[in-house]
């Protein structure tokens, strides 16, 4: 929904926003919990006063009506005393506008009046469509994607001190998004249990803070064994892998949760070896930056270590290894024995080949070396 306005950045200044006067709003996206934000903004502001909620808002599952008139009736309804609006909210309402579509299309249409207002909550709503067209010149849709060029950095830490009265340091927003990605739901959460865990004056909340709260305790060993994997301690990283497959975790959920890592680790080795008269990065840290890596010591001396270890050419073959390891579990390898193999060997590709030594610090600029095993 290209000119719609879009529900990150009207709940990061929600007192700025207000609903339009149309009959008919619509909440496209496939994000829950933006959805789930702005469903409790719409409230506030169409049903402000917690005693008229009972009778005024309404909520319906778009699957289960078996009856349209359900929910128009329950807008259609004027109130005799009080000033709230009345709202019918339809949740997974796609079904219910495939059914509805005229109805909603001559509703959409019209002025509001004194009737209330259907609220959809909808994957999709394409834009060539009558309703889509109807609701974009009243104002009634709000889309609820996050943006790919969004600095959600800048979101979670505005997040955490509106919602959460926690100060988080900038490479702690960043850690997060590292390790639970752009899942805003489960970002939430996390800011929730570390500021229930923590006095109100404890300062600002460092990364390594998160590692201790964020994800399952199944997603804490897919994670640390990622690092072992990458850091080249094979014998480690199978073993926590072994007890993950025992404990039920998906082939295919450790592969995406590994990918992330690893693919940040294959663009800082093009960063670092760029085409000839391309410029270089001015440091190692700062080509891992650029490749996603979260700015702050820990990570950064986790990547570097790493990316030394596994040399350039072996990171830049993660990418297709990755690749051929996706098609292997959703094919030949989907499950068993030949599921656990084939991330087995995606493990021994990253072993360390030569006895582990002290790292030594990178030149300024300079890629990383092949690794012995590169080299024929």
């Amino acid at each position: 929904m290209a000119d719609a306005p879009v529900a990150i950045e009207i709940l990061r200044h929600p007192d700025r926003w207000s609903p339009p006067p149309a009959a008919v709003l619509a909440l496209v996206g496939d994000e829950p919990f933006l959805a789930g934000r702005m469903l409790l903004l719409l409230r506030d502001r169409l049903v402000p006063d917690d005693a008229d909620r009972s009778w005024a808002w309404r909520e319906f599952d778009g699957d289960q009506i078996e009856d349209a008139r359900d929910v128009f009736d329950e807008v259609a309804t004027v109130p005799l005393f009080g000033d709230a609006t009345r709202v019918a909210v339809v949740r997974g309402a796609d079904p219910f506008v495939t059914r509805c579509r005229p109805a909603l299309e001559a509703l959409a249409a019209a002025p509001r009046g004194a009737r209330g207002v259907v609220v959809l909550v909808v994957k999709s709503l394409p834009s060539n469509t009558r309703l889509a067209k109807a609701l974009a010149a009243a104002g009634g849709i709000v889309d609820l994607a996050v943006p790919q060029r969004a600095d959600l950095a800048a979101w979670v830490r505005q997040w955490a001190s509106s919602h959460h009265r926690l100060a988080l340091e900038p490479a702690t927003a960043e850690r997060l998004l590292e390790r639970l990605g752009r899942d805003l739901g489960q970002v939430d959460q996390v800011l929730r249990r570390v500021a229930a865990a923590r006095a109100a004056d404890a300062g600002a909340v460092r990364p390594e803070e998160i590692d201790d709260v964020a994800g399952s305790a199944q997603e804490r060993s897919a994670w640390g064994m990622v690092d072992d994997a990458a850091s080249g301690d094979a014998g480690k990283a199978l073993a926590a892998l072994a007890d993950l497959l025992a404990a039920g975790e998906s082939p295919v959920a450790l592969l995406a949760q590994s990918a992330t890592s690893l693919r940040r680790l294959a663009t800082a080795a093009r960063i670092l070896a760029p085409p000839p008269g391309a410029a270089r990065p001015p440091s190692f840290d700062e080509a891992l930056k650029r490749a996603g890596v979260a700015a702050w010591p820990k990570a950064l001396a986790q990547a570097r270590e790493a990316l030394q270890q596994l040399g350039r050419q072996r990171a830049l073959r993660l990418p297709q290894a990755l690749a051929d390891l996706d098609r292997a579990l959703k094919g030949e390898a989907s499950r068993g024995l030949r599921a656990r193999l084939a991330l087995e060997r995606l493990v021994c590709m990253m072993a360390r080949e030569t006895p582990p030594g002290r790292v030594a610090g990178p030149q300024r600029g300079a890629a990383p070396a092949d690794h012995p095993g590169d080299r024929p």
